[in-house]
């Protein structure tokens, strides 16, 4: 198939038209405090304002339902050292010698005992071989007893990673082994030590599996949530743990060019049938995030909403028919990010930079701890 040139696309969908400046002051490094007095940029179809995120419950209305995704940041950061070949890793420390390497688990491809099997990231990528060992320490550079180590089977062509199998001493879940030895990983962006590991986390975190959170939904506390039901406003879950797919930049000249890596996510019944009943009373579905909003979409790519399981590599861009999602609340993402894309894709792309320039105008904070946006569907 022989595609147009770039001088003949649309703007919206060269990928240098989703480009702006920031910066590197207006990168937030850690979430305000309480949470909920992050600022919000409400937007309409004819104006926008700006108020707080504790103000959700007297914007939104009685009837409308919040879609969230209850998953949970796993400590996805390994930092540990690539033992020599010749070596035998049981019987010397790994503080002895070896190279150090950090590792970030991405997802896992399959469960064994006695090893678990996972995609990773790892840096310095290009040392690590084929048949390479790993040991791993704690947060604090001690090796605990579990022992946790690594042998790289394989290069991954569809990361640039590797395949890693896990092994460990003991009968101990790999869950408990990881909540020992790994690291919640924060974005390259914070560079500073005032985020704690528990403000990367939502309220709601119940799943885990995701290597980063759902900044939108950072912005939330319980006490916000209570005052929403109070008032009327539903909420209801799905679960989509994010990976690299997510954040991974677009680096091509068309954005149809453009291949997210997969991610697994659960639309559940229950969810399904909250939507279905906040439309019969005449409700609005707001999806929290991007993530809930690719869900949701994946699950109604039928032509109608249903209960759905598995990976997907849906891409939203403008020019998407909407089947389910009305409203969104999101954060303020990166330059030329499949993000800032999707959000277009409900607003246009024109109001989306002007909006972005009147944030910058007012000072907002910027990306995962930052301020956000509430697009309600009438936008």
């Amino acid at each position: 198939m022989a595609y147009p040139s770039a001088g003949d696309l649309h703007p919206d969908l060269l990928t240098a038209s989703y480009d702006y400046r920031l910066p590197p002051e207006y990168i937030a490094q850690a979430p305000v405090e309480p949470r909920d007095q992050a600022r919000m940029l409400v937007v309409w179809r004819d104006r926008h304002e700006h108020r707080r995120f504790c103000h959700l419950p007297e914007i939104l209305r009685p009837g409308d339902l919040l879609v969230l995704n209850d998953t949970k940041v796993i400590p996805a950061r390994l930092l540990g050292t690539r033992l020599p070949r010749d070596r035998d890793p049981q019987a010397v420390s790994a503080q002895a010698g070896g190279r150090k390497v950090e590792v970030l688990l991405l997802e896992p491809v399959q469960a064994e005992i006695p090893g678990w099997v996972w995609r990773v990231l790892v840096k310095p990528g290009k040392r690590v071989k084929v048949g390479d060992r790993m040991q791993f320490r704690d947060p604090q550079g001690s090796i605990l007893p579990y022992r946790l180590e690594a042998r790289v089977l394989e290069v991954d062509t569809s990361t640039g990673g590797r395949i890693l199998q896990f092994e460990w001493v003991g009968s101990a879940a790999f869950e408990t082994v990881l909540e020992q030895v790994g690291r919640i990983p924060f974005p390259p962006y914070i560079q500073s030590n005032q985020a704690r590991p528990q403000d990367y986390q939502t309220v709601w975190a119940r799943q885990p599996g995701s290597v980063a959170a759902p900044t939108a939904g950072l912005h939330f506390t319980q006490e916000l949530l209570e005052r929403l039901a109070q008032a009327g406003i539903r909420t209801a879950d799905i679960t989509l743990n994010i990976g690299l797919g997510t954040f991974r930049p677009v680096e091509v000249e068309r954005v149809t060019d453009h291949r997210l890596h997969s991610e697994w996510l659960k639309v559940p019944s229950e969810t399904v049938e909250a939507i279905q009943a906040a439309q019969a009373r005449g409700g609005r579905v707001i999806a929290v995030g991007t993530t809930v909003a690719r869900s949701l979409e994946t699950a109604a790519q039928t032509g109608s909403l249903q209960p759905w399981q598995g990976k997907s590599d849906l891409f939203i861009y403008p020019g998407y028919t909407w089947r389910v999602v009305q409203g969104l609340i999101t954060n303020f993402h990166l330059p030329r990010s499949s993000l800032m894309m999707l959000v277009a894709a409900l607003i246009g792309r024109p109001r989306l930079l002007d909006l972005y320039q009147e944030a910058l105008a007012e000072q907002y904070r910027f990306y995962s701890f930052g301020d956000g946006m509430l697009i309600l569907p009438d936008a």
